[in-house]
């Protein structure tokens, strides 16, 4: 039986690339260099009968040449109007920011201030529920869904085709914007060396135990020598909450709803053979915690009230 032929599907680098209006330019090229050269021509206007030819040159072709470098130019995959305001923002946005959610205290007036007063810090959750959804800042709320990855050029055309058309009815099933988040974080194996180390005594066996000695061994060497990666992949689905009635309400309806939605989107990319889990709360502060602070070491957070903090453990 003969496999189908695969399914090619180009799709362009930059899906969100603005359409060409007329001779490549897009609108927002044609309307800056429509007003560049207007302006260029309202002063060659006015000024060609007092200023010689040789002054207007100087003027004009400067000010041509910085509206086609701001029409065509880009820098950083963005246009040169876009980066310039972002350089422009980032300029005049504080660049010390403390934990401040009442805002920063000013000094007392026998006190002589050097600099500016930092900046409260805006962080985009305000707070993390029991039932692990986010309350944004903005009033909005969100859940995480943490789900596996798979191998798809492993697979058969026809595995594909499938998987194609599983994920495409997810994505058309969703009824609110979703962020897909793929991001590398870095492994270590030291916990589960320990472990290895802890367990070999116990083996039944001196062949398995010696076995076990050896992979214990590689795993300390390759976590010696190695900075090993693990790729994550987060599914943020959000809600926004309704402006009318009380707030607690309203919140607690979002975070009903974006909770459901999780469930239900674990439930049909399991379809696809991916292993979707919706994050609790400690499984959610644990994934901010890794996405602020990358590669730095991160205590577990405050036991909740109802958690036991302390186990015991049998010897045997």
């Amino acid at each position: 039986m003969n496999e189908p032929e695969p399914l090619v599907a180009r799709i362009p680098a930059d899906i969100a690339q603005p359409d060409k209006i007329a001779y490549g330019l897009t609108l927002r090229q044609i309307i800056i260099v429509t007003a560049t050269g207007a302006l260029a021509a309202l002063i060659y206007h006015l000024f060609h009968q007092v200023l010689p030819i040789v002054v207007l040159a100087g003027l004009l072709l400067p000010l041509l040449a910085v509206g086609l470098v701001v029409a065509l130019g880009r820098r950083e995959g963005l246009t040169f109007d876009r980066f310039a305001l972002a350089a422009v923002l980032f300029a005049r946005t504080p660049k010390r920011l403390v934990a401040a959610p009442d805002g920063v205290a000013a000094p007392p007036a026998w006190c002589r201030l050097r600099g500016a007063l930092p900046a409260p810090l805006r962080l985009p959750v305000r707070a993390i529920r029991t039932d692990g959804a986010l309350e944004l800042a903005e009033g909005g709320v969100a859940v995480l869904v943490e789900t596996s990855t798979l191998s798809f050029h492993l697979r058969t055309t026809s595995e594909q085709a499938g998987l194609v058309g599983a994920f495409g009815a997810w994505l058309n099933s969703l009824e609110a914007s979703v962020q897909i988040l793929v991001r590398a974080r870095q492994v270590d194996l030291g916990d589960l060396v320990d472990a290895l180390d802890q367990r070999i005594g116990r083996l039944p066996h001196p062949s398995l135990a010696r076995s076990a000695g050896e992979h214990m061994a590689f795993l300390q060497q390759l976590n010696a020598s190695r900075d090993l990666l693990a790729r994550q992949v987060l599914i943020v689905l959000r809600d926004h909450i309704p402006a009318r009635g009380r707030r607690s309400v309203q919140r607690d309806a979002a975070a009903a709803v974006v909770l459901r939605r999780a469930e239900e989107s674990a439930r049909t990319l399991a379809a696809l053979g991916i292993c979707a889990t919706v994050l609790d709360a400690a499984a959610a502060h644990r994934a901010l915690t890794e996405c602020l602070d990358p590669g730095g070491w991160h205590p577990q957070p405050a036991a909740l009230p109802d958690e036991v903090i302390s186990t015991t453990v049998e010897e045997r």
